[in-house]
């Protein structure tokens, strides 16, 4: 059985949906005021550790994740995402090289806008071969944002992105 919960953030209120498989889905939602009496037992882990990540108390994520509706180049993709340290960000065509099909640069692209478990698996962390923000979900300013969250000396350096 599906559950779901809502966790409260300084970036907004995140729906954590899972199952006794795992982790299903983290993403933004429109929900204002994102309270939640009572977590569910099996986001519960889920929950704190994301409520850590945003209070800078959490710089990796142990969660059992349940991609099993899901394509195998995108579980490839998201898989080497999971790799991505905290504070670092990589390219586009860095992932693609990764997964040994430098070709797919684009289907990288639309693979982590793909992705259903967002900050957990980091695809904010991924940014232009050139060095410039590119793509995100929820925006530019967003994924500005959650890497100033991660490494603001670095991030505000530009060119000590990588």
């Amino acid at each position: 059985m599906i559950v779901s919960a809502y966790c409260p953030t300084p970036f907004g209120c995140f729906e954590i949906t899972g199952s006794e498989e795992g982790i299903r889905s983290v993403k933004l939602v429109d929900k204002s005021p994102c309270l939640q009496v009572e977590v569910p037992e099996v986001l519960q882990d889920c929950y704190q550790q994301l409520t850590e990540y945003f209070n800078q108390e959490r710089k990796h994520f142990s969660l059992q994740l349940d991609w099993s509706d899901r394509s195998e180049f995108n579980k490839s993709v998201w898989r080497e995402l999971l790799k991505v340290p905290y504070g670092h960000t990589t390219s586009y065509s860095a992932l693609a090289e990764k997964i040994n099909n430098p070709l797919a640069v684009r289907a990288v692209g639309l693979a982590n806008r793909n992705n259903p478990i967002a900050i957990i698996v980091p695809c904010h962390r991924v940014i232009a071969k050139s060095g410039q923000l590119q793509g995100y979900f929820y925006g530019l300013d967003m994924k500005r944002r959650l890497l100033e969250l991660e490494n603001p000396m670095s991030f505000a350096r530009q060119g000590s992105l990588f």
